[in-house]
């Protein structure tokens, strides 16, 4: 089996992942269709992102569409002009310790947002089978390991934070709605991403920045809590595969089997920084300091991909040192980019060209 699309609607496709993930259909994947870009343009959707892909395919293969998921008409009419026959949902309210301050923005935009566009789904697509909704979903709904074992797609869900619980929920609708009625989907699960065009409230890119103005590098907690880390280009190549040849019904966890302490990633990363820069590696050591750790933070996550690896074919290109060395040198060439998305001046250009969309 394999499926080819003509129109993908990707949702939150200004953000880190889905900008990286139509970099990817436009320039690498064997995809020559058209690509909506489904974005509301909140804090963390940047247009900037795609810049050279609105330039480059703007108005032939590449279309953008400020609205919001929640927003029933905008999504019907998006469905009606566009006709899309595949869905990537990127669409999300991302960021644990944002989620643990204001959680009523992650329960709208995970679980409504992703009703919505479900349901949209469901009525544009009448019951046909040559379509797929694919959702990107999240390790952190199975919960917290121990120091051994592996999330598979068969561990209960076990949500610990608003974040995690509002994906969890989005999960289980899509699920439902394949069950229920039909829906052709498919579903991911992946580990940590990293790489270009992340919002430098993550940890890799915080971090670089911080060590780049010479402002301290905080470290919940011991520093001990494990994360499973895969560079955002190989995360978006899994799921192209699951959308071209994934079963429909099934989930598939992705991750880069590469786990890390935060205080180990943390000291490989001062390290590459520092040959990057030329930065003093023993003054950006210093930087380093420990804090509070936050409210339920989960202790270790790691993901068994033996499925999407042996069922698809897939394999990751990138090491785990190869991909922080990209993703340094990409925030190096780009401070620019980091300056107007900490200052404020993306969102005074933005007022500007988009207030009244």
């Amino acid at each position: 089996m394999s499926r080819a699309f003509k129109t993908i609607l990707v949702t939150g496709g200004a953000g880190f992942i889905g900008s990286n993930f139509i970099h990817f259909l436009l320039e690498k994947a064997d995809f020559d269709g058209r690509i909506v870009n489904l974005d509301a343009l909140t804090y963390a959707g940047n247009l900037e992102n795609l810049a050279d892909a609105a330039e480059k395919f703007g108005g032939k293969r590449y279309f953008f569409e400020k609205a919001d998921i929640c927003d029933r008409a905008a999504v019907e009419r998006i469905f009606a002009e566009y006709a899309p026959d595949a869905v990537v949902h990127l669409a999300a309210e991302s960021h644990v310790d944002r989620s643990i301050h204001g959680p009523e923005a992650f329960v709208k935009t995970n679980v409504m947002g992703t009703f919505t566009l479900v349901d949209v789904a469901r009525a544009a697509w009448k019951g046909r089978t040559d379509v797929l909704f694919h959702h990107v979903s999240t390790d952190e709904v199975f919960g917290s390991l121990g120091d051994s074992g592996y999330f598979t797609e068969a561990t209960p869900y076990d949500p610990r934070s608003p974040y995690s619980a509002s994906k969890a929920g989005s999960d289980h609708l899509v699920m439902a709605y394949r069950h229920t009625y039909g829906l052709p989907a498919t579903l991911s699960n992946c580990s940590n991403n990293y790489g270009p065009y992340q919002f430098p409230e993550k940890l890799i890119p915080l971090m670089i920045l911080n060590m780049l103005e010479d402002r301290s590098l905080p470290v919940y907690g011991d520093g001990r809590n494990v994360r499973d880390w895969i560079y955002v280009e190989d995360h978006n190549s899994a799921v192209w595969e699951i959308m071209k040849r994934g079963e429909a019904g099934r989930s598939y966890n992705i991750g880069g089997e590469n786990e890390w302490e935060n205080i180990r990633l943390l000291d490989r990363l001062v390290e590459i920084v520092a040959e990057e820069s030329g930065k003093d590696l023993e003054r950006l050591r210093a930087l380093i300091v420990y804090v509070k750790d936050r409210p339920g933070h989960d202790r270790r996550y790691a993901i068994d991909c033996s499925r999407v690896k042996k069922e698809l074919g897939w394999s990751r290109a990138s090491s785990f040192d190869e991909g922080l060395r990209k993703t340094v040198r990409w925030y190096l060439d780009h401070a620019e980019w980091c300056a107007r998305v900490r200052s404020g001046e993306y969102r005074k250009w933005l007022e500007r060209n988009y207030s009244s969309r």
